[in-house]
């Protein structure tokens, strides 16, 4: 009897449904506990994350990387997987909204107000994500063109691989500044804080899809409805994200 039972317990772990999530790093919080609620709500479905910035997972998902749901900071990288037919158009939706700010450590002893004020010699190091994967960063070289301010700051700066890591260059003191999103910002009140929003001329809004490639297209579109759904939306308002 002990060898039946371990044996169903096999067979049934075998046959639940694994779903991989590749998500931007700025979801991290939220989407684990939206991943807790959705596994409580379909027994029998796991779903693992795999966080980074949205670059680097268009990049994974590109060379093959067994991926089922796809959910990306902005629109340019998810257009991307779109038009490489990486991700199933008919399933993509906004799902979120997020606004980028500037922060300083938490004890800095000057604040800055505006973007110009970044050029002053105070400011020295300001962690930026690297644009040609974090999107974050290509948000902020976006407004830092248009206000002609590109070029003195980024002599300043400090690439990050992720939001996150902007954000921990900031909270540890390495840099005088950063630009992170807001969601980001208010996870670390004790270390850092906000010295002011600054404008975007795209808004920054968040889609999901599900991959072409998916080995789990019922689960994982799913997944991307219960995202979607109430629920989820409240999870992504009290870890601070606007509707889209």
């Amino acid at each position: 009897m002990l060898v039946a039972l371990v044996l169903a317990a096999a067979t049934g772990l075998a046959a639940a449904a694994e779903l991989t999530v590749s998500a931007a790093a700025s979801l991290s919080n939220a989407f684990k506990e939206i991943g807790s609620a959705f596994e409580a709500a379909n027994p029998g479905t796991r779903v693992q994350f795999n966080f980074a910035a949205s670059g680097s997972l268009l990049q994974q998902i590109a060379q093959g990387a067994p991926v089922d749901v796809f959910a990306s900071a902005d629109q340019e990288t998810m257009d991307q997987a779109e038009r490489r037919r990486l991700v199933r158009a008919d399933s993509r939706a906004d799902f979120a909204a997020n606004s980028l700010v500037v922060v300083v450590p938490r004890d800095a002893a000057a604040t800055p107000t505006a973007l110009a004020d970044l050029v002053a010699p105070a400011y020295r190091h300001v962690a930026i994500g690297v644009p040609a994967s974090v999107p974050v960063g290509r948000y902020t070289q976006a407004v830092l063109e248009k206000a002609q301010l590109w070029a003195p700051i980024a002599a300043k700066m400090i690439g990050a691989q992720t939001v996150r890591q902007a954000l921990d260059y900031v909270a540890r003191g390495e840099v005088e500044a950063g630009f992170v999103y807001g969601t980001d910002a208010a996870l670390m009140p004790d270390r850092v804080k906000v010295a002011f929003t600054v404008p975007t001329e795209t808004p920054v809004r968040y889609p999901i899809a599900v991959v072409a490639a998916s080995a789990h297209a019922a689960d994982a579109q799913r997944f991307a409805a219960y995202v979607l759904a109430s629920p989820a939306q409240a999870t992504l308002r009290r870890f601070g994200f606007a509707k889209p």
